[in-house]
């Protein structure tokens, strides 16, 4: 039957937009900025032109509740730390407008002007120094929910004090409207702020807070009623993870406060990333005009909301999937929705994504070398909002009018499901072979730690990278020119060698114990990976903010996923090949292939991921058969997956956990195996990192001081830590007394003969002129630490 609902029209939102540019056009501008090859107006007439540009596609597509102050210079969360004055003391801000060089040093952290004069002497530029004379590391830096995306994690101090510093939400509406164009404004919300801070002093609870922030909102809210917003859009995704009464009691006093200091605002309240479940109640009782719901992740709360849900809340229904790439079944989406729209009116429903499209690329039509068949089961920003558009269309006016539309999206839908490209048989059956004794190693660590020690000789404290070396213009161009044909293979292999070459030599000189070969072949972690696997596609311009410039391209996991040829062994050999010590091969985990990538959404997440496993192990022996005495296996991203409700976690880990062993644990116990770990909180899942039983772990700790190693030293953790001694996320080179300070702090907690000595991650994005004094600090530091039990001893 067709339905039309004739009495108005079912508006479509799409609560925030990708930021970068169709051709990254935001990061060309800011590591100009960086760079000093630029200034501030370039920096902000580039920004300004984006902004305009994503209003203009918005408008041009039908989007009636079009988002403004969803852009952002680096980060939402920074920026939200910046509007309300939450800047700490070390960045030097004493009121006033914030100027943008203490933005990008909360951020980037700053060399200071003392190292920035001994850099440009050295021939480089690392930007606008901050007027430190030491120079302030950034904020910490850590995951945005369940994301891939990363957000600056604000710090609190007891005492603390908002105020109005920034008033960027009024201004970049008031910029739209200047355009032509009504937007609604986007804040994330006060009590989502607060607990995705940090307290810097125990027993601060940053929800006591509450009070000192609130009047800051509302004078941000008041001046964008005074500029003519009739809506705004406030996000508190903490809606969807576990509440405890005090929160809850949070969100109460803060939308009480809205609603009593400006009774005429409309508020749109947005959770998103997961259902309401036992935050429903509370949701649903706050004074707001709206409530969004994600039916993307928790379509079966949209029959308990439409029941409960009074009768003049506008209900925002994100059935669209702001984080996959996956086109909709548009037909099976208006069966859920015309119902609902039948009951409500249209009066009081929208249709919107789950989430800010932030999270997918931005167009699909630049992508003009993916497989027709594959192409034609996706859609990107552009293609999801259009999506929204032809549902809002049928909603308002019957199927008929949008009727071809509504055709081509079900035969994808049909197509994608009985296509041969995704369903390989011998890897399922692989994978019902699999046994338990496959996911163990054939020792516990203390014997395979002797063996392993035995083997490979190591000084107390061994040194180490955790795997990239930065990827220069010279490797870039040629990795470029080289897929346009211009460069032939021969000659671009050469250039590869030499630089891995040049890698090794290095690290020889300055002492390094274990080495790496850099990964100059390399494009990305996961893509490299994925491009030598089957069941993956990849984009080129499908690019996705990470953090501030940092965009990735995650591959798409179309199907089922195997290994038809080693991927590593030769760069491994050639590297070895060069030294007489040990060279780790390097590999990226199953549960990170899977978390950085976009994932077919008709598998479970578990067994797309044993699927990767399995190929992994394949490559984890070929390594060892080869003679690789170490091999790493990054699982950055193992945290990142966990889901938002506690209830959820031991599925998630039961299943990660294995597939990590699974790939790990067909070696000797000779060899050693390592994994590395990105910014993540360890203490609530310290049990099943132990269950991973790598050899050697490398974390982050330097933006935290160590303190994430209280986890490991409260679990008595046995295997062995890298504790990073330095932050790889900004421009700054720390001094050999800061490591030093930092190994000191983990002798401290742990037996010294656990400990590695490494950065935080991988050196890809840093430029050689910062990494080498920073690696050269770093062994010296590790000397000092090792002088020290010697001394002891005498």
């Amino acid at each position: 039957m067709t339905f039309a609902y004739s009495a108005g029209t079912v508006p479509v939102s799409t609560l925030g937009t990708p930021r970068i540019g169709p051709r990254r056009e935001l990061k060309s501008a800011l590591e100009s900025y960086w760079s000093g090859t630029t200034d501030a107006a370039a920096l902000q007439d580039t920004a300004a032109r984006l902004r305009a540009a994503n209003w203009a596609r918005q408008k041009a597509l039908g989007i009636a509740n079009i988002p403004s102050n969803d852009f952002s210079l680096y980060d939402h969360v920074l920026d939200t730390a910046v509007m309300v004055g939450a800047i700490p003391a070390a960045y030097g801000w004493s009121g006033g407008p914030v100027p943008l060089d203490t933005y990008f040093a909360m951020a980037r952290g700053s060399q200071g002007a003392a190292q920035a004069e001994a850099a440009q002497a050295e021939g480089c530029a690392h930007g606008h120094a901050h007027p430190h004379a030491h120079g302030v590391p950034a904020l910490e830096m850590t995951k945005w929910f369940d994301t891939n995306y990363h957000y600056m994690v604000p710090e609190f101090a007891r005492g603390q004090r908002f105020v109005l510093a920034a008033t960027k939400p009024v201004e970049e509406y008031r910029e739209a409207k200047a355009l032509g164009y009504e937007t609604r404004p986007v804040l994330l919300g006060p009590v989502s702020f607060l607990r995705l801070g940090k307290a810097k002093e125990e027993r601060l609870d940053p929800l006591s807070l509450l009070g000192e922030l609130l009047p800051v909102y509302v004078e941000v809210l008041r001046r964008l009623c005074a500029s003519g917003a009739a809506w705004v859009q406030i996000d508190e995704p903490c809606l969807v993870t576990d509440l405890d009464a005090p929160a809850r009691a949070a969100l109460r006093e803060a939308y009480g406060f809205f609603a009593h200091a400006l009774p005429r605002l409309k508020i749109m309240l947005t959770p998103y990333f997961g259902g309401l479940g036992a935050n429903l109640d509370t949701a649903l009782a706050l004074p707001v005009a709206g409530l969004h719901l994600d039916l993307v992740r928790a379509p079966e709360q949209l029959r308990e909301v439409a029941a409960k849900a009074r009768a003049g809340l506008v209900l925002s229904l994100g059935i669209v999937d702001g984080r996959n790439v996956w086109r909709a079944n548009l037909p099976e989406l208006l069966d859920t929705l015309e119902p609902l729209v039948r009951r409500r009116g249209t009066d009081h429903v929208e249709i919107a994504p789950s989430c800010s499209l932030l999270h997918v690329p931005i167009d699909l039509a630049q992508e003009t070398g993916l497989d027709p068949e594959v192409k034609s089961w996706l859609a990107f920003a552009v293609q999801k909002m259009e999506e929204l558009v032809t549902l809002g269309t049928a909603l308002s006016g019957g199927r008929d009018v949008v009727l071809d539309k509504l055709l081509q999206s079900g035969a994808a839908a049909r197509a994608r499901k009985a296509s041969p490209k995704v369903h390989n048989g011998a890897v399922a059956a692989r994978l019902a072979a699999v046994t338990p004794e496959m996911a163990r190693r054939a020792s516990p660590f203390d014997t395979r730690a002797g063996r392993q020690r035995a083997r490979l000789g190591l000084p107390l404290f061994p040194t180490t990278t955790i795997g990239s070396f930065p990827q220069t213009r010279e490797v870039r161009q040629a990795r470029a020119a080289h897929g346009r044909g211009e460069l032939s293979a021969v000659a671009y292999e050469a250039l590869l060698k030499q630089e891995a070459t040049r890698a090794i030599r290095w690290q020889e000189e300055i002492g390094l114990d274990v080495l790496v070969h850099g990964e100059f072949e390399r494009n990305d972690m996961v893509q490299y990976f994925g491009e030598q696997l089957s069941g993956f596609a990849f984009t080129r311009h499908g690019w996705v903010q990470s953090y501030g410039s940092r965009y990735v391209r995650p591959p798409i996991l179309f199907g089922d996923v195997s290994r038809p040829a080693p991927m590593t062994v030769e760069w491994w050999r050639f590297a070895q090949s060069l030294t007489d010590r040990p060279v780790k091969g390097m590999l990226t985990g199953p549960v990170t292939i899977l978390n950085w990538s976009f994932v077919r959404d008709d598998l479970p997440r578990s067994t797309a991921c044993r699927q990767i496993a399995l190929a992994i192990r394949d490559e984890v022996t070929n390594l060892e058969a080869a003679g690789a005495a170490m091999i790493q296996i990054d699982e950055a991203a193992i945290r990142e997956g966990l889901p938002l409700r506690r209830a959820d976690w031991e599925a998630y880990l039961g299943w990660a956990v294995e597939s990590f062993r699974l790939c790990a644990s067909g070696v000797r116990d000779e060899t050693q195996i390592h994994t590395h770990m990105c910014y993540s909180e360890f203490n609530d899942i310290i049990a099943a990192i132990a269950a991973m039983d790598a050899d050697v772990i490398s974390i982050e700790t330097s933006r935290s001081k160590m303190e994430l190693l209280d986890a490991f030293v409260d679990y008595r953790y046995p295997n062995e830590i890298g504790p990073g001694v330095y932050d790889i996320h900004a421009p700054r080179v720390p001094p050999v007394a800061e490591m030093v300070d930092l190994l000191e702090k983990a002798v401290r907690r742990l037996a010294p003969a656990q400990l590695w000595v490494n950065p935080d991650c991988g050196l890809k994005t840093r430029q050689w002129d910062e990494v080498r004094p920073a690696l050269v600090n770093m062994v010296a530091a590790a000397h000092r630490l090792r002088e020290r039990p010697a001394k002891a001893a005498q």
